[in-house]
């Protein structure tokens, strides 16, 4: 499993929106300044982030983006399984996805077991844990 930069930078703005005050909106240039990120490549992450919910984006005078619940709610695993579309480490467990062989595949658990490791292991992380 190789986490991409899209999913990396995803976290990071998360967590640069978490460190902010509660409710106040970050405009996207100075989230783009901070984290190193160009504007164009970060417009599509918060959109994608905006579209399922995590983000508030308000227009205007004032405006920008903010996360939509407290900080602890969100886990590593919920924002890098939505920009990553599966963390998976073997294509026989993404979602949707039934291998042929299964039945006889003797590895199977194996990869099981890490995914479930896997899940675990980000789910355990919240935003509010990274920012302290």
């Amino acid at each position: 499993m190789l986490i991409s930069t899209k999913g990396r930078y995803a976290l990071r703005v998360m967590l640069e929106l978490a460190q902010g005050e509660p409710g106040e909106c970050m405009p996207l240039p100075v989230i783009a300044q901070r984290q190193g990120i160009s504007e164009k490549y970060l417009e599509s992450i918060l959109a994608v982030l905006s579209k399922a919910k995590l983000l508030d984006a308000l227009r205007g005078k004032g405006g920008g983006y903010r996360l939509s619940r407290p900080a602890g709610s969100y886990t590593a695993f919920e924002i890098l399984s939505l920009t990553e579309g599966t963390l998976a480490p073997v294509t026989c467990l993404e979602s949707g996805q039934q291998c042929e062989n299964a039945a006889n595949c003797r590895t199977l658990p194996l990869w099981q077991g890490l995914d479930r490791v896997i899940a675990e292991y980000l789910g355990s992380y919240t935003l509010a844990d990274l920012v302290t």
